[in-house]
């Protein structure tokens, strides 16, 4: 693979622009303006994707339409070092930097206090930056959506998962794969199991990046999705457009296992919040729950039934369900599931969901 970045080629359904941020980082940025006549939304809407460092897929790009043709006015960027952002020095890639960039990304949208949905690593800068005040009070509305850990002592649970995911019923991912490759293999799995750091000479940063396939993700793309979609799982993106910088990811994840207690400063958050949670999530429960416990502002929770971690993926009306539970919070609008789990039920909830 080539030593220099090779980036994916502009989609052809959105431009592409590159943002400068005060924090040194050169992100990709989408713009979905309102596509609808009718009333539309005063409050820009920012989507933060998971990976952590990953591009944002084809599927995820027709739930943002879908946001736009709704009235909203939507904005995503792929974090530092993802997609068709530039990179980083490896070493700069870190939790706090995610949401240093977050707060720069919305200085530069100068449109005043957004709205926020974070899905994943999402939403772990998400949570992170609502217990932060200097960036929490960048922020109007935010929408946690299947959350990873967002602190040291979180990332050490091993805990409850949601019901069975796809993972290992599917069949096989096809597709040429990096780790085919002798060298290729041997550096994302030690990287993987920690005996080798992200920054290894063994593998650029650069060349692990353009090396890495789809097919490389192996069951996780699998685990995204409930074990009764296993045989129907989309294809969440085109060859062209996937990128994955494992390397960076795993920079990023170390970076929040090595983080203190977030919950101290989480219990000061003021910015109204909701929680979406998976019936057959492949995350650990508690990472969700930790987040529904600690923080106060956290106004209700949607457990969605009949979807994996991937929650709009594109199958029946997920799509559908999934935005009408973000708009109907972000428009102080009655809830179309449950309050479900309550702060009280998080036992039950952790022992009759698993």
């Amino acid at each position: 693979m080539p030593t220099a970045r090779r980036y994916p080629p502009d989609l052809p359904f959105v431009a592409t622009q590159h943002w400068s941020l005060a924090t040194g980082s050169r992100v990709a940025v989408y713009h979905y303006p309102p596509a609808n006549d009718g009333a539309r939304h005063p409050v820009p809407f920012v989507y933060l994707n998971g990976g952590p460092v990953r591009g944002i897929s084809v599927l995820d790009h027709r739930f943002l339409q879908l946001l736009a043709r709704q009235g909203y006015d939507v904005y995503a960027y792929e974090q530092a070092g993802g997609g068709r952002s530039d990179l980083l020095p490896m070493d700069q890639y870190t939790i706090s930097r995610s949401v240093r960039d977050l707060a720069a990304f919305v200085d530069r949208l100068g449109k005043g206090r957004v709205d926020i949905l974070g899905f994943s690593a999402g939403g772990v800068v998400l949570t992170r930056a609502l217990a932060d005040p200097r960036v929490a009070a960048r922020l109007h509305r935010a929408v946690i959506a299947e959350p990873g850990p967002m602190d040291g002592p979180t990332a050490h649970i091993t805990g409850h998962k949601g019901r069975e995911s796809a993972r290992g019923l599917a069949p096989t991912m096809t597709g040429p794969r990096s780790t085919r490759i002798p060298r290729y293999a041997v550096a994302f799995g030690l990287m993987q199991l920690g005996l080798l750091a992200p920054d290894s000479g063994l593998i650029g940063q650069a060349e692990g990046d353009n090396a890495f396939t789809a097919a490389d993700l192996g069951s996780d793309t699998a685990s995204g999705y409930c074990a009764r979609d296993a045989h129907r799982i989309p294809v969440e993106d085109t060859e062209q457009n996937f990128s994955f910088s494992a390397a960076a990811s795993l920079r990023v994840q170390e970076t929040i296992k090595d983080s203190p207690p977030m919950a101290p400063r989480l219990r000061h958050s003021r910015t109204p919040a909701m929680l979406m949670v998976a019936e057959c999530s492949s995350q650990v429960r508690q990472w969700a729950t930790a987040i529904l416990a600690k923080d106060p502002a956290l106004q209700r929770t949607q457990y969605m039934p009949g979807v994996g971690h991937h929650m709009w993926n594109g199958l029946d009306d997920n799509n559908n369900r999934a935005a009408a539970i973000v708009t109907a919070f972000l428009e102080d609008r009655p809830a179309p599931l449950p309050n479900y789990p309550t702060r009280s039920e998080i036992p039950t909830f952790l022992r009759d969901h698993k």
